[in-house]
């Protein structure tokens, strides 16, 4: 980061206001914004869901819907673009600015290759064709990291990682050499370690190009890592801008402090003294068969858990952490007998390995899951009364009280307002879904219950929260919690015991403390690195 004080603005943004007609009501999303972006400097938009930021940034090339009202001036290399001709905006898209979205795998073509979309690219805005131009798609894709390169470009947006598609995306969008670089949460969805690298990639990319950035985030750790200047946005203001050291060491708004301490901190509460043991395992096993041919005669095995072994007890938290594909989700999955494993799986002292669907029913009640998405994992069509009710129905829990009196208890229990009961998912925030799904594990009294990223989909703020609840209702249920996290900080707040893995190995295992104190493999110290240097940077 260099002081970019003298250089004029690239985009100026004045009193930008916007508002959106729904249902007969207009809705302002964004209120009398202003601030701009100089040549070569990082600005960071920040903020939590709703605050405005990345309609505000889709503005400055008009790609907001039909039912949105701009007013104000957006101004490109002093050029408005607030009300300009269809043909001048049209130029300036993707050739000028260019933007980066949060999902790379909703903004690529499921149905073409790599080559195909980057020729595409090029062919429209730079009416480059054939060799020249599949030279060029070639030289993009190595200079954002892309390895074997050649053997790559048939390959299908689904046939990489989340990494390499961001690495895809960010190709794309320099392809065409932009002044402006607009980058929409481009590392919310990735693991810390590849969070690290695209932040770095970027930066490089953006020095070697004189590119100017416009940076969109809730995470405060990356602001401080990549930005030159910050904004920070609220209800559709900017309510606090200046140099981002001046901001993390001063901040002045009440607001900006909230976001600067919303952090999971504390570490998990004391465990019950010879508290049962809800579950364990010795050296599970889950291995996928690779089937070739017209006999589907099996030719190897994706490997996606090997020999874990781990024991819960009432009141206590493992952690499982680990990149994508490590294997976190499919041994939480095999413990709860959703697909099928080799090794001994004990619950509350039985080995439920060998048992059929119908005895593993009885144990559906003890064992719960709350997902990564509450938006997809909660029916649209339902009510919330009737989603969290759900599972009294399906295991006949037949008690004398009243069921609406049940989940009005339960919901005040992970709070939420009970009379909110018969509205639908949609007409919630992320984190009060998030409220919602545990709500409906926990309607059930489970002795064990499984969390699947349960607040990486949330702001910082919402996740504190959620983490704070998770600790008092397993204080107050003894409950036994199987964390899946690759956030560290949220795994150090909440367990009691970490397990590392890699590629389906456990590659260290032992007490909280020990684990974060003196980590013993150099993938934990890896990881520790990436999550200490985006967060202290």
């Amino acid at each position: 980061m260099s002081d970019h004080g003298a250089e004029r603005a690239v985009l100026t943004v004045r009193d930008l206001r916007i508002a959106f007609s729904q249902d007969g009501r207009q809705i302002d999303a964004v209120k009398g914004v202003s601030f701009e972006v100089r040549r070569g400097e990082t600005v960071a938009l920040v903020g939590e869901s709703g605050s405005g930021k990345s309609v505000t940034a889709l503005s400055t090339v008009a790609l907001l819907g039909e039912n949105a009202s701009v007013s104000g001036s957006v101004s490109y290399e002093g050029t408005e673009m607030i009300g300009a001709p269809e043909k001048d905006l049209r130029r300036v898209r993707g050739n000028d600015i260019s933007f980066i979205f949060q999902e790379p795998m909703t903004s690529l073509n499921p149905l073409h290759t790599l080559e195909k979309q980057l020729l595409e690219s090029l062919a429209l805005h730079q009416g480059l064709t054939g060799e020249k131009a599949k030279a060029r798609v070639i030289d993009l894709l190595k200079r954002v990291g892309i390895r074997d390169v050649e053997e790559r470009l048939g390959a299908y947006p689904h046939q990489l990682s989340g990494g390499q598609r961001q690495r895809v995306m960010i190709a794309m969008a320099l392809a065409n050499g932009p002044d402006l670089l607009i980058a929409d949460e481009p590392t919310t969805a990735l693991d810390v370690t590849i969070q690290a690298q695209i932040l770095e990639l970027l930066a490089e990319l953006k020095d070697a190009e004189g590119m100017s950035l416009l940076f969109i985030t809730h995470d405060l750790g990356i602001v401080r890592r990549i930005a030159d200047r910050v904004c920070v946005m609220k209800d559709g203001e900017i309510v606090e801008t200046g140099r981002t050291e001046e901001i993390f060491a001063d901040p002045k708004h009440p607001y900006t402090r909230k976001l600067l301490n919303a952090e999971p901190s504390g570490r998990a509460p004391a465990m019950p003294e010879d508290g049962e043991t809800i579950v364990e395992t010795d050296g599970l096993r889950v291995w996928f068969p690779i089937q070739r041919g017209f006999l589907k005669k099996t030719v190897g095995h994706v490997k996606a858990v090997n020999d874990a072994t781990l024991s819960i007890r009432e009141g206590q938290t493992v952690g499982v952490v680990g990149e994508s594909g490590s294997g976190k989700t499919t041994l939480a999955l095999a413990i709860m007998r959703l697909i099928s494993s080799d090794g001994p799986i004990l619950f509350l002292g039985q080995d439920v390995q060998g048992w059929k669907t119908k005895e593993i029913r009885r144990l559906r009640r003890d064992m719960q899951i709350v997902f990564q998405d509450p938006y997809g994992s909660l029916s649209p069509r339902m009510t919330v009364e009737q989603i969290v009710a759900e599972g009294l129905g399906v295991h006949d829990m037949h008690e004398r009280r009243d069921r609406r009196e049940m989940v009005a208890e339960m919901l005040a229990e992970v709070g939420l307002d009970p009379a909110t009961m018969h509205r639908y998912p949609h007409e919630f925030s992320g984190g009060q879904r998030q409220r919602i799904a545990i709500a409906r594990a926990m309607i059930l009294r489970p002795r064990l219950v499984v969390l699947d990223e349960p607040t990486s989909a949330l702001d910082m703020t919402v996740q504190v929260q959620i983490v704070d609840l998770l600790r008092r209702l397993q204080m107050k249920y003894k409950l036994a919690y199987l964390f899946i996290s690759h956030d560290l900080r949220v795994i150090r707040a909440l367990s009691h015991h970490v397990m590392v893995m890699k590629q389906g190995d456990v590659v260290e295992s032992g007490p909280a403390e020990q684990v974060f104190a003196a980590p013993q493999s150099d993938y934990t110290r890896a990881l520790m690195a990436a999550a200490l240097n985006l967060n202290d940077a």
